[in-house]
């Protein structure tokens, strides 16, 4: 009698444990693809749950768009002999006499280094006076000077020099090899030019920012569209700021892929395959290749077009389905932009539920089998 009381006892406590995973659940990873599909406007919920088609792929596929603005574009390049407020200048003046207006005894010639040029724009020079500079080349300010001195004395020789751009400089910081303050130099009139001075950016290339800050503007371009588009190669002004900075935007990776976390984008445009190649894929063991999702708040009028409709106001919760076993599944995948702030989540595979299920069963029943051998 025993052992039957044994198999009796033995088959009450599966029924147990099968009554147990059928009220409580088994644990996943997230909902399953038929809970998401109830959460659709049609049925229970207040999303839309659209297939990802050629059309869809068409109306959403909207990426940042970058580049400067025409006051940017349009500015032309600052000469680099223009003398600016701050800038400093060397001079030096020959007397035809033997004894000058300026040049020591025995000397004819005089040399007046870092002459600062003030705020106003002017330099004080012995004799000549305050003398405009700022908006002057080097060459100006020497015709200006020569005829303010040519009345005191006979036939001066006037050179001028720029020593230095302090007056015309701009400033880099963020992922730049070397932060700091740059003078605006010949070589180095543009903004990759300037850049490069600097030691060239520090991250990767795909994803660097540059931000241009003028005055009350800012105008922002992708690193690589620098040498794409040369129009937007350009030309720099004195106070200009330039900040170097990693794209912000991510999407967020959840259920049964290789990783589960915050992702940040690796390239300018990423697609849906992409985004599933960069968490490292479907885990092969669980994953359900039918539903990968895509959740987003569209604005309502990319809502409309993909519905088809015109009646939509404001963000629209979205969720587009991505089934990559059709036979053109992987191509809509390809297709399909990722933007900021998505997030992408694969659900379990039946098989994934059915296996839990069997393996909790079979665990359970080796514990009962230990628990009677030792009761026997």
């Amino acid at each position: 009698m025993k052992p039957l009381a044994n198999r009796w006892a033995r088959s009450v406590a599966l029924l147990a444990i099968v009554g147990l995973v059928a009220a409580c659940g088994l644990p996943r990873t997230g909902p399953t693809k038929k809970q998401l599909f109830s959460g659709s406007v049609q049925r229970e919920g207040d999303a839309f749950v659209v297939s990802v088609n050629d059309r869809v792929t068409r109306a959403t596929a909207v990426v940042p768009a970058l580049g400067f603005s025409d006051s940017f574009v349009n500015a032309g390049q600052v000469g680099s002999d223009t003398i600016q407020p701050g800038d400093t200048l060397g001079l030096t003046i020959w007397e035809n006499v033997d004894d000058g207006l300026l040049a020591d005894e025995g000397l004819n010639s005089t040399a007046l280094e870092e002459v600062q040029v003030d705020g106003q724009g002017f330099i004080f020079v012995p004799y000549a006076g305050r003398v405009k500079a700022s908006g002057n080349t080097p060459e100006a300010v020497r015709r200006l000077i020569t005829t303010k001195l040519e009345e005191q004395t006979p036939d001066p020789q006037v050179q001028v020099r720029r020593l230095a751009g302090d007056g015309s400089t701009v400033s880099l910081v963020g992922s730049i090899g070397a932060q700091g303050v740059y003078p605006i130099e010949r070589p180095t009139r543009t903004l990759s030019s300037m850049i490069a001075r600097a030691g060239g950016i520090t991250i990767e290339p795909e994803i660097a920012q540059i931000s241009v800050m003028r005055g009350g503007q800012k105008s922002t371009v992708w690193f690589q569209d620098l040498y794409k588009s040369p129009r937007f190669d350009i030309a720099l002004r004195g106070g200009d700021r330039i900040l170097i900075e990693e794209d912000t935007r991510s999407f967020t990776a959840l259920g049964a892929t290789g990783q589960q976390a915050r992702v940040p984008f690796e390239s300018q445009n990423l697609s849906g395959l992409e985004a599933i190649a960069q968490v490292g894929g479907l885990m092969a063991a669980w994953a359900d290749p039918t539903g990968v999702f895509v959740l987003r708040n569209e604005p309502a009028e990319i809502a409309n077009q993909v519905l088809g409709r015109n009646d939509l106001v404001g963000e629209q919760r979205m969720v587009y389905v991505l089934d990559l076993t059709r036979p053109n599944g992987m191509f809509m995948a390809r297709d399909f932009v990722i933007r900021d702030g998505d997030t992408l989540y694969v659900t379990e595979a039946p098989f994934a539920q059915w296996n839990k299920t069997i393996s909790m069963l079979t665990g359970s029943l080796t514990t009962l089998n230990t628990i009677d051998s030792i009761a026997n």
